[in-house]
């Protein structure tokens, strides 16, 4: 994927976030705040059956954070619990340079060269931690 595609992609992602809005009380509320500047975004999950219903999110955040939560929460709705944790893990070995699986990433791939940027690393994958952590609580309760 070419930088041009890429970029098109994240600003897309970032200007029109199909995913950006408060949602009702059946949906769990997680807090994603990086101290270090101003991403402070607060992901609303609902699962129902193991399955990720819906997921959306509302605050303030910068290009990388916002588009990486709007393309990753279009991966995850409809996704079991399992699956969206896979999709996650993936998406954390790639930034880190780890092997990874690319089909399940789909436009998360625009994310693939971040760890060439150490100080945004943060910001792609702050919705991705809280979210993981979640899920992954969840499926141990």
């Amino acid at each position: 994927m070419d930088k041009d595609f890429k970029r098109t992609i994240i600003l897309d992602n970032y200007q029109n976030p199909n995913n950006k809005k408060v949602s009702g009380n059946d949906h769990i509320k997680i807090n994603t705040r990086n101290v270090s500047c101003i991403d402070n975004l607060d992901i609303y999950l609902k699962v129902n059956n193991d399955v990720i219903e819906d997921v959306t999110f509302e605050g303030e955040a910068c290009v990388i954070s916002i588009s990486s939560t709007n393309i990753l929460i279009n991966l995850l709705i409809g996704k079991t619990r399992n699956e969206g944790i896979n999709i996650i893990d993936n998406y954390l070995k790639m930034i880190n340079e780890e092997e990874y699986d690319k089909e399940v990433l789909k436009e998360l791939l625009v994310f693939d060269d971040t760890s060439k940027q150490p100080s945004r690393i943060k910001c792609a994958t702050l919705s991705a931690n809280g979210i993981k952590s979640y899920l992954e609580k969840e499926n141990h309760s």
